[in-house]
């Protein structure tokens, strides 16, 4: 049994630690959105934060430590390589100050790889950093920045659609097999994202999939657009405790409130196509029920938590 998930746990010792206010792994994933593995690696390796152990070896924080994870978390937004960051907490050194950032090598790694149509030397480079970082992190600082840098290098270039298909391809059949095992240790009413571009592989669907799955949310995914009616239909079924529609590109507006008519759930709309229909999409978002607009992945996972939608807060 993993030690970490002491649900069968018979330690007295563990079981005080708990009423004196100290916290397991995954109540500390919860607060912070650090998945266990991440946690553990930054103990093995970094000695970032160093929990109390029980005598059988479970993990216990405290708020201190609590603390001290967000401060990391405030770093590496910050672009901070991970391997620099316990010099800075020790120095007490301010969050705003600059330091190379390990992003912008890592991402002309994978630009390199994917030229190379090198799906294994793609898995190394994104498994090692999946290994030190957080969900939210990778995808602020390395996923959503290497889009964009793909979209530019694309423009007119010969193999740019060889390059596209086989990234996303990539990215779909990556996130989606991690997805797939996340759904079935995951019970409660999911979260339903659509594809609403009609865009083949929307790679900020699955972006925006991942980062909720990194908060324990339970998923079902459609990558097609659904007819108006039929939206409706999939909640009726379904019972989601949330809609996420995500397009990248222009949507019909006309046809829109129809899609959303009978969604009694709460209903969100991210993505660019947020930035190209931003007047006609604030008289939805002022109406009654609301649809809350976040303009990427990250975004709309900010948005999920403030809405307590996320960590089963709605199962």
């Amino acid at each position: 049994m993993n030690p970490d998930h002491p649900h069968r746990e018979t330690d007295d010792d563990y079981c005080q630690a708990l009423t004196e206010g100290w916290l397991p792994i995954r109540e500390v994933s919860r607060r912070t959105g650090v998945n266990p593995v991440t946690l553990r690696a930054w103990e093995r390796r970094y000695g970032l934060v160093v929990p109390q152990r029980t005598p059988k070896g479970h993990r216990l924080y405290s708020e201190a430590q609590i603390a001290r994870i967000l401060a990391i978390l405030t770093w590496l937004g910050r672009g901070v390589a991970v391997s620099k960051i316990r010099a800075l907490l020790e120095e007490d050194a301010s969050p705003v100050e600059a330091t190379a950032s390990p992003w912008a090598d890592l991402r002309q790694q994978c630009i390199t790889a994917i030229g190379r149509i090198s799906e294994r030397q793609l898995d190394e480079l994104f498994n090692g950093a999946l290994a030190i970082y957080p969900a939210q992190t990778l995808c602020e600082q390395l996923m959503l920045p290497l889009l964009d840098e793909l979209e530019r290098r694309w423009q007119g270039q010969f193999g740019a659609q060889l390059e596209r298909v086989f990234f996303h391809t990539w990215l779909r059949t990556k996130f989606g097999t991690r997805l797939y095992h996340h759904n079935r240790q995951h019970r409660g009413a999911p979260l339903l994202l659509v594809n609403q571009s009609g865009l083949p592989l929307e790679p900020g669907l699955w972006l925006s999939a991942w980062l909720a799955s990194s908060a324990g949310c339970p998923l079902e995914i459609f990558d097609w657009p659904l007819p108006p009616g039929e939206l409706a239909l999939a909640v009726e079924r379904l019972q989601p405790r949330a809609v996420l529609l995500y397009s990248s590109r222009t949507l019909n507006l006309l046809q829109l409130p129809r899609l959303l008519a009978g969604v009694d759930c709460p209903r969100l709309l991210a993505g660019p196509a947020t930035a190209i229909h931003p007047d006609a999409l604030q008289e939805l978002a002022i109406a009654e029920p609301p649809l809350y607009l976040a303009s990427d992945p990250v975004a709309a996972f900010g948005l999920l938590h403030e809405l307590q939608l996320l960590n089963g807060e709605a199962a």
